[in-house]
């Protein structure tokens, strides 16, 4: 399923780290990663995303592959995989095409391999040299590639000029400064970043404590976002609501969006 970078539906994109970090914690098998994935298709979500880390303390190597082999049944839903492209990613991207299971978008994020959660964006220029070769081989898999990046609008251009696709603005700090006097001004930060990354052809997408509370008014004042991708918020909801009925209440959260 595309985008274009000033859609005017933001897709959703439910990340299952945490339904894999409760399975890993015995040796049952449950909750199922698998199930969870299906749940959150037939209840409307447009993708699934994975952060596959190298100690496999949530998402494992075998679970990419068994959700790739699902959503080879839903051909018109999105496969995103995340993670820092200078560790296991693209070792695991490549596998995954080479297996001829679908993979839609990479999301390059600069965590550090014990690092408790994302919390920062690539930098420019500093990391500009190292990122365009691996863009290029991501790209290469054909999937489209996006990279996790502070809301800095001047670095947008840079994140263009390595070849990336779209970028994922980090919205640690928009959640936040919810409710705070501080709100107004980080959307403004926000949505300037998203203007200047579409001024130079970017997609955008945003991720990262992103809620029920926050995100209609998150994609009011940020427009033409292409994808969110929500992981803890939405799976904690799921453990009150079940899977299906948070799903469907992130995706009204899109749709009032367009309404008065």
């Amino acid at each position: 399923m595309s985008h274009s970078p000033l859609s005017e539906t933001t897709a959703l994109s439910v990340n299952l780290n945490k339904v894999a970090t409760l399975r890993n914690t015995r040796h049952l098998g449950i909750p199922s990663i698998i199930r969870a994935a299906e749940l959150c298709l037939k209840a409307g979500a447009q993708g699934i995303t994975v952060h596959p880390r190298p100690d496999e303390r949530h998402i494992r190597g075998q679970d990419v592959f068994e959700l790739g082999r699902l959503l080879k049944d839903w051909p018109d839903r999105e496969f995103n995989i995340e993670g820092n492209p200078f560790h296991n990613l693209m070792e695991l991207a490549i596998a995954v095409k080479e297996a001829g299971l679908p993979l839609h978008q990479l999301t390059f994020v600069p965590d550090s391999e014990g690092q408790f959660t994302s919390d920062h964006g690539w930098l420019f220029p500093a990391d500009a040299s190292r990122l365009g070769a691996v863009v290029a081989k991501a790209r290469g898999t054909g999937a489209r590639v996006s990279l996790f990046m502070d809301p800095d609008a001047g670095a947008m251009p840079a994140a263009k000029a390595v070849g990336a696709d779209r970028v994922e603005l980090y919205t640690e700090p928009f959640a936040a400064s919810w409710g705070s006097s501080e709100q107004a001004a980080q959307l403004a930060r926000y949505r300037a970043a998203a203007d200047a990354a579409h001024a130079v052809g970017l997609g955008v997408n945003a991720g990262h404590d992103l809620n029920r509370d926050n995100l209609t008014g998150f994609l009011r004042e940020v427009p033409g976002v292409n994808e969110v991708s929500i992981g803890h918020a939405l799976i904690a909801d799921a453990l009150e609501l079940g899977y299906a009925a948070a799903v469907v209440d992130y995706l009204r959260c899109i749709q009032r969006v367009r309404q008065p």
